[in-house]
């Protein structure tokens, strides 16, 4: 998992098949980790629950809890 350390969190409204963007930033954080995932490598998130994810792993494992 690459981390970023630096930049702004970006504010996403995540949407079934693609997000928007709200407030610019270069990344933003995994709900489940915490790990910054860099904007182009963002790849899971829940549209129902708004939360972004680092793997799908990560995913799946919310997805269970709920």
């Amino acid at each position: 998992m690459l981390i970023n350390s630096s930049g702004r969190a970006a504010v996403l409204r995540y949407e079934p098949n693609g997000f928007s963007i709200i407030a610019r930033g270069n990344h933003v954080v995994c709900a489940m980790s915490g790990a910054e995932i860099p904007l182009e490598s963002l790849r899971y998130w829940s549209a129902e629950l708004q939360e972004a994810y680092a793997s799908p792993e990560l995913a799946t494992k919310r997805l269970l809890e709920r």
